[in-house]
């Protein structure tokens, strides 16, 4: 009983971990390149991309993982790996978190769906991007209301308007 015990702290203690470091490049993101103000994203899997484009003509491209989907109506999380929609290329660091839960007995990880809440979804994909040593965590909505988790690597910034970057320097 006790080791079971310690292996779900060991858990819960990795994910607080990785919050705090999502919430790091979370921040860092935010103002180096304003994460949160982008008019639109794209998420593009045959390429394994996301792009984020904002009102002034900055763009930012990073490869793409995604973690996984929530229905916001029966709040069930369905992982990457077992979802029908994502391209096996995109379920990489789904699939490291599914080892971590079958190394550590932890139900909740391996389970193909999951009832959870909007804030464990975040938990998850910030345990992925620990994991995986990715370099951001984001959440979208589908056009049909459901929530898209992932992770994202480096970051890579262009500006359509050469003009402006140049009279903003």
């Amino acid at each position: 009983m006790l080791s079971s015990f310690k292996k779900r702290r060991d858990i819960e203690d990795t994910i607080v971990i990785s919050l705090e470091a999502a919430h790091t490049h979370t921040a860092a993101h935010r103002e180096n390149w304003r994460l949160g103000e982008e008019k639109t994203w794209n998420l593009d899997q045959n390429h394994g991309q996301i792009l984020f484009t904002f009102a002034d003509g900055m763009q930012a491209l990073a490869p793409v993982q995604i973690i996984g989907t929530l229905n916001p109506e029966d709040e069930m999380f369905t992982w990457a790996w077992r979802h029908p929609t994502v391209l096996a290329a995109l379920q990489k660091n789904a699939l490291r978190v599914k080892a971590f839960g079958k190394q550590h007995r932890a139900g909740e990880l391996i389970k193909k769906s999951v009832a959870c809440t909007e804030q464990r979804a975040w938990e998850y994909t910030a345990l992925a991007m620990h994991l995986n040593t990715d370099h951001g965590v984001y959440r979208a909505k589908a056009n049909n209301g459901t929530l898209v988790f992932m992770n994202f690597g480096e970051v890579l910034l262009t500006h359509l308007n050469p003009a402006k970057l140049r009279a903003n320097a």
